[in-house]
């Protein structure tokens, strides 16, 4: 683990650092003068060629990517305060990533800008070549000083509770509380995380138990602190479970037990057996039905939680794996909560945590909730093959090659394709380009075309006459002469 590097953007060592990105961008020639035409006032309010919701890694690298194409009519907007967007500081508990420190992550192709660069500065090449995984609140760190360096200037404090399309063709966003006005947009991208096209997964096996006081998920603010001595179960041996099983242990809880409806720990990571720049640039090129059967398959066999994790929970004597104990049922009686499995097991408890993980449908969002009938999802669109059936899979949105949502039926809601789907949810259309730390850039340049693309059509009028009034010459005339200039004028009968 390495020390807590200062964090202000200001900080002397990172000077040297934050003259190098103002120079590559100068040599790349950024800023890009914006070439989207100036939006006019609509009721009195200003027009956003595009607002970004979420300021977490998505949110950060999109709104550059779109900007060093020329898109500069941009907010970008997050409900948490600065430094809290994204899990790094709230409810992710691992104590390092799992991505491997050299990944480029949101670099987006500039040494400059590597969390490589970043932490080197900071410590030094020796510190780097000791450090093995990035420590989790430092990533955030790292985005706090990208989101600083590169200027990008984020809104917090803004929570878009609702979009509504108007008859104009612009999107308006309500905003919670009545903040401020509603936002008018052209485009919008959902750049919302995880978690950010659907919620968190809960199983039915807890309701009418009293969330907080007996029970919580893995996504919820726990106060590790009021369970020491107590007894903590956890559902689940992915990494969510696995890390939140190990805050409990640290914070004294007196025993902890993990129960997995499987019946042996998964151990491989399937997907990385494939894992190449082939898979990103091909996945949304391949049929639907391969796209489906890779995804089944590798959600099928679970992505083990990371080796450390693992070792972080069974470090401690009064750590308990459990196998082939799927929830049969769950109650609470008096202060305890009684546990019954598939098996036929019982478990007395007195508190649990899920770690169930999130679904993903679009239906679920507050943003979206009255336009169900309108988006299609997989399931709309194919059929599995026999034994490949996946419920989960087919709530996933049935998106475009620029992230935008499609209709169930066409022509009754065109003003979803001015709607982009950068987060999680794009994952059976597009592959992990929108979440994942290795391909964000890709994810992001793909977005930012996509997007370019689109307005560049809904204004292709103001392009037609910007063509024709274009009058600005190559040539002064001195440039050549006209042999022919001094002959007599040819007159004809």
């Amino acid at each position: 683990m390495s020390p807590e590097p200062i964090r202000s953007f200001n900080d002397p060592k990172l000077a040297e650092l934050n003259a190098r990105v103002a120079q590559d961008l100068e040599y790349l020639n950024y800023p890009v003068a914006n070439w989207s035409p100036a939006s006019a006032k609509v009721d009195g309010k200003p027009v956003s060629d595009v607002v970004i919701i979420g300021a977490g890694m998505c949110g950060l690298v999109g709104w550059f990517a779109l900007s060093r194409v020329g898109i500069r009519n941009v907010r970008i907007i997050d409900k948490a305060p600065k430094g809290r967007e994204g899990p790094w500081k709230t409810f992710a508990r691992m104590e390092t990533l799992r991505s491997p420190k050299t990944l480029l992550g949101p670099a987006a192709g500039m040494a400059s800008l590597t969390f490589r660069a970043w932490y080197t500065a900071l410590f030094g090449i020796a510190k780097w070549d000791e450090l093995y995984r990035i420590p989790r609140p430092m990533w955030m760190d790292y985005l706090d000083w990208y989101r600083d360096v590169l200027s990008i200037p984020v809104e917090n404090g803004i929570h878009v509770t609702r979009m509504v399309p108007r008859e104009d063709g612009l999107l308006e966003l309500e905003i919670a509380g009545g903040a401020e006005e509603p936002i008018l947009t052209r485009k919008l991208v959902m750049a919302t995380g995880r978690d950010g096209l659907g919620a968190a997964e809960i199983p039915g096996f807890v309701e009418g138990m009293q969330r907080g006081k007996s029970w919580a998920h893995s996504a919820d603010e726990v106060d590790f602190t009021t369970l020491k001595g107590k007894r903590v179960v956890v559902i689940g041996v992915g990494a969510s479970a696995v890390d939140n099983a190990a805050e409990a242990l640290e914070a004294g809880a007196g025993e902890v037990r993990l129960l997995a409806r499987r019946k042996k720990m998964p151990t491989v990571n399937k997907l990385m057996g494939i894992g190449s720049y082939g898979v990103t640039a091909g996945f949304p090129k391949i049929d639907p039905k391969w796209r489906w059967r890779l995804m089944d398959y590798s959600t099928r066999q679970q992505t083990p939680a990371p080796h450390g994790s693992t070792l972080r929970v069974s470090r401690h004597a009064n750590a308990f794996f459990h196998f082939d104990c799927g929830i049969a049922s769950m109650k609470e009686e008096g202060s305890e909560v009684v546990i019954t499995t598939t098996n036929g097991r019982i478990f007395r408890t007195d508190f649990v945590i899920l770690g169930t993980g999130f679904t993903v449908d679009p239906l679920a969002r507050s943003e979206l909730e009255p336009y169900k009938a309108e988006i299609a999802c997989w399931e709309d669109r194919i059929t599995p093959p026999i034994g490949e059936e996946n419920p989960s899979l087919g709530r996933f949105p049935w998106l475009e090659d620029d992230f935008s949502f499609t209709e169930k039926t066409p022509g009754t809601a065109p003003w979803l394709k001015n709607i982009h789907c950068f987060n999680y949810g794009a994952t059976m259309s597009l592959g992990k380009v929108s979440g994942d730390i290795p391909a964000i850039s890709e994810g992001a340049q793909w977005l930012a075309r996509g997007v370019s693309a689109g307005l560049f059509i809904q204004d292709i009028d103001y392009h037609w006459e910007a063509l024709l009034a274009y009058e600005k010459p190559e040539l002064d005339g001195s440039e050549w002469v006209d042999a022919d200039a001094d002959l007599p004028e040819q007159k004809t009968a």
